[in-house]
């Protein structure tokens, strides 16, 4: 078997990688593991001078890697460059942070000495999607790289090529053989990874069934597992909101990788006296983005990342129409080469309706009115996902007030939901569990070890 590589703007056949067999893998779980004796054993120092060194190349290469980024999936060449900036952020952010995040925690116990102990697990795999390429990767890899862990990598069949330069850069860089191992394998061999017994954990980005499988398999073998799954993400206009700023932020929340991220702005939720002027305010603005090359610096709205997936969203869109949501604009394919949809507004939409409760991974707005602020809540929490969200209003204390009442794991106020490496990113309900970056991402896959020394302090 092979994995390809394809050009979504194009249709082109870029590259072809064979995969790998079972036997082969479990000599990359058996260097892994060995890799792992090793590694648990090295200074915080000499893990920083590698991922530093990374981070470092990750700048230099900016542009070679956003290049290979957007061939491969079709992100624009800017927000390209801008995930490549993002990864050599986070590998810093680790790299000097590390030993900070991970030193003995004193326990507050009369009478007697104890402390925490953070200590890596082992080895993990890692399940990753195609959206943010390098992004996913590094913002799982890198913690658990510098807390002593060693990784296996899984990446989405459509980026191999991506997949491939993150290990030669780790490999320039001096890491260790084991690591960190890219796998080229079909999902069936997903399972057999997990349920290897030299295998300690898992973390998935990627869709809901595939979540709910991996975390069923961790499961059953009582293995330690984080999930960053699909997302509905709730944009809650309030009647005081600055209708530009809003408009702004819209087009951004909504059109942040063609609508192709997890915490995309999806579900736009406006009361009564803002939605009128809202509509046609987007209207008017994803009527001007440009389709184009996302090689070309001019272009707004890049292709979706396969053929396939623009046949699924089309088909997701159709269904709505055809049970009754009005089309405001868009609603179908450009007549031209390449996986493209049209920047597309909905409205009218019900629960009996399949977009209503259902993830649009494309350039898609959902738009909803409701009479007022209480209306917004309840249709922002009426949702099976519960990842991100963001509030607009004039009155901080009250966008504060609506936020804390918003059922996920992220709320932003005045601008869409947004990744930084000093901030936890993770969701709730069908959204997954479990923190990444912050502080909170690295302490995911360690034994948080209780060492009790008895009466007094230590020596």
């Amino acid at each position: 078997m092979t994995i390809t590589s394809i050009n979504p703007a194009s249709g082109q056949e870029l590259k072809a990688f064979p995969t790998l067999s079972k036997p082969e893998v479990m000599e990359r779980i058996k260097a892994a593991d060995d890799a792992y004796g090793k590694w648990r054993k090295t200074s915080y120092e000499q893990r920083k001078s590698i991922l530093l060194a990374f981070a470092s190349k990750l700048r230099k290469r900016k542009d070679e890697f956003a290049t290979l980024i957007t061939k491969e999936m079709g992100k624009r060449i800017e927000e390209a460059r801008s995930e490549i900036e993002f990864c050599a952020e986070i590998t810093e952010f680790y790299a000097n942070g590390a030993e900070s995040f991970l030193a003995d925690e004193p326990m507050n116990v009369e009478g007697a000495d104890a402390y925490i102990q953070y200590t890596p697990l082992g080895v993990l795999l890692g399940v990753m999607p195609w959206n943010f390429p390098f992004y996913q990767v590094v913002r799982f890899a890198t913690p658990n790289i510098m807390a002593g862990n060693t990784i296996l990598m899984k990446h989405a069949r459509i980026v191999p090529q991506c997949a491939q330069a993150i290990q030669d850069l780790f490999d320039e860089c001096g890491l260790p053989d084991g690591v960190y191992t890219n796998l080229f394998i079909p999902t069936e061999f997903v399972d057999p990874i997990i349920e290897d017994r030299r295998v300690r954990g898992v973390s998935l980005t990627g869709s809901e069934p595939a979540g709910a499988a991996v975390a069923s398999t961790a499961g059953k073998n009582l293995k330690r597992s984080v999930l960053e799954l699909g997302g509905n993400d709730a944009f809650v206009v309030l009647e005081d909101a600055d209708p530009e700023h809003v408009l702004k932020m819209a087009v951004r929340g909504r059109m942040v990788n063609t609508g192709q991220s997890c915490v995309a702005s999806k579900r736009f939720i406006v009361v009564e006296p803002m939605a009128k002027a809202f509509i046609e305010g987007l209207k008017k603005h994803f009527s001007e983005m440009k389709l184009g090359d996302p090689m070309d610096e001019s272009t707004d709205v890049g292709p979706l990342s396969s053929e396939d997936a623009a046949k699924d969203l089309a088909d997701k869109v159709q269904k709505s129409i055809d049970a009754g949501a009005t089309v405001v604009l868009g609603g179908d394919r450009p007549d031209r080469e390449g996986a493209y949809y049209h920047p597309t507004i909905l409205t009218d939409i019900t629960p009996e309706m399949p977009t209503y409760d259902t993830e649009l991974f494309g350039p898609v707005a959902s738009v909803y009115v409701v009479k007022d602020e209480e209306a917004a809540i309840e249709l922002a929490n009426d949702s099976s996902y519960g990842l991100g969200g963001s509030v607009y209003t004039k009155d901080v204390a009250r966008g504060r007030r609506v936020a804390e009442q918003i059922d996920t794991g992220m709320v932003f106020l005045n601008q869409p939901t947004n990744s930084q490496a000093e901030l936890p990113f993770g969701g709730i309900k069908n959204s997954g569990y479990g923190r990444e970056l912050s502080h909170l991402g690295i302490l995911e896959f360690v034994n948080k070890k209780l060492i009790h020394c008895g009466k007094g302090p230590r020596q």
